[in-house]
């Protein structure tokens, strides 16, 4: 699983802007998930060689009984509860307050890893910006600019572990399935029939399931993993501490996997936060087979108003494979490996550049991109780039200039000649470089 780092602190000591530079993004990779307020965001960040997940809070005032510091103060101890490491951002501007004091002491009784942080530390000497944070007993305080990036990517070297050397190639070589979805949509009982034994406990009881569950299992011959995750409520109603936790493992469940089944109820209407798990499953790259639980309970003219209802609220995952299954009686279920399999393999296919490149060709023939000023963008050939999502890198002159309207269409151009059904494809581009741009000019 990833590292998981919580940013901590007062209100307006820089928490956000270090996390918009962790996330190299100021609101793609914040995710407005079920569960989580307004002011505790997640996001994905890759430092280096180093990738982790960062928590966002927006600023812990002890003291707060009620109001909105008050829930502030609830969401950021929830944060240190999920984290692994606790980054403590003081302001070296404004110096030591008392409230630092209280937080300080309220970190060293997490029993957490804490790191101490004193941002706004740009122009100042870094042994007098922390000299008075010392006296806060979390050991020796690292002076940053979360503005500037100044000391950043040191900070990270030294209190995030680094990704395992061996990476994605040491991962089994086959499916393993994060099953994700709201509470009591039948994530439990879909495993059980999965694996073919009462393995993992299903009762008609919202939030059954407290931490994420791998399975290693066989079916037809053929070996899986699955991931029987507990399922994300809706904002507001998160209220227990262990549920809460659980949020944290999910998603980092759907970045162990590279198969996600996002789990539906076909009884109830499609929601908003079943668009923000697609949501997140997309912006980690995993594919996707969307299961539409308990079908067998509805009559036809239901069936339809379910899948038009699907197609208009979650018409993003068109990409996707849909399967009608009901995980109480098992129908459905050999559908949904087989769906599984294919999107697997589509997530880790082998996308020969020969071929990717006359894709390409053809792609541009039937529809040159359109001109950008003067010129007009000149894509000339393709290669993979990785897998778990396919990455396809397209070279040419002037491609940067490419609008995502025609970024689109190379997709679907791709994704139909490779019959990439199930997997998030995204296309890269990539400028060629003038072979004669270090050659000083002919004289004539």
């Amino acid at each position: 699983m990833k590292t998981t780092l919580a940013l901590v602190g007062r209100p307006n000591v820089g928490k956000s802007t270090l996390f918009n530079r962790l996330t190299r993004s100021r609101d793609a990779l914040v995710a407005d998930l079920p569960g989580l307020t307004r002011d505790r965001h997640y996001g994905k960040a890759r430092v280096r060689e180093r990738s982790f997940i960062v928590i966002d809070t927006g600023g812990l005032e002890p003291d707060a009984e009620t109001g909105i510091y008050a829930e502030m103060a609830a969401q950021t101890r929830q944060a240190i509860v999920e984290a692994d490491v606790v980054w403590f951002i003081v302001d070296g501007r404004e110096g030591l307050n008392a409230q630092d004091q209280v937080i300080a002491g309220e970190l060293r009784r997490s029993g957490r890893q804490v790191w101490l942080v004193v941002n706004k530390a740009e122009g100042m000497r870094a042994a007098v910006v922390t000299a008075e944070f010392h006296e806060l007993g979390l050991g020796e305080p690292l002076a940053i600019s979360s503005a500037h990036g100044d000391g950043v990517a040191e900070l990270v070297d030294l209190s995030i572990p680094a990704d395992a050397a061996e990476g994605a190639d040491e991962r089994p070589d086959h499916p393993r399935i994060a099953i994700i979805g709201r509470p009591n949509v039948g994530k439990s009982t879909l495993v059980n029939q999965l694996i073919g034994e009462q393995r993992v406990i299903a009762f008609d009881q919202p939030g059954t399931t407290r931490d994420s569950i791998a399975i290693d299992f066989e079916r037809d011959g053929k070996p899986y993993t699955v991931i029987d995750t507990a399922g994300i409520r809706r904002r507001g109603k998160v209220t227990e501490v262990v549920e809460k936790f659980s949020v944290i493992k999910t998603l980092q469940a759907i970045e162990d996997a590279n198969v996600a089944v996002l789990v539906l109820d076909a009884q109830q209407d499609v929601s908003d936060q079943d668009a923000h798990l697609a949501g997140f499953i997309l912006d980690a790259g995993r594919s996707l087979v969307v299961a539409l639980n308990k079908w067998d309970g509805l009559k036809a003219e239901q069936r339809e108003q379910v899948t038009r209802d699907f197609e208009r609220k979650l018409h993003f995952l068109g990409f996707a494979r849909l399967c009608h299954i009901s995980a109480l009686k098992g129908s459905g279920i050999g559908p949904l490996i087989t769906a599984i399999r294919g999107t697997y393999a589509a997530a880790m296919a082998h996308l020969p550049t020969p071929r990717l490149t006359r894709v390409l060709q053809e792609a541009v023939t039937r529809q040159s991109p359109p001109r950008s000023g003067l010129q007009r963008p000149k894509p000339r050939y393709a290669h993979q780039g990785g897998s778990n999502p396919p990455v396809i890198v397209v070279h040419g002159n002037a491609v940067e200039a490419i609008p995502d309207s025609y970024r689109r269409y190379l997709e679907h151009c791709f994704r139909d000649a490779f019959r990439l059904q199930g997997t998030p494809l995204r296309v890269t581009f990539r400028q060629g470089d003038n072979p004669f741009a270090d050659k000083p000019a002919r004289r004539r």
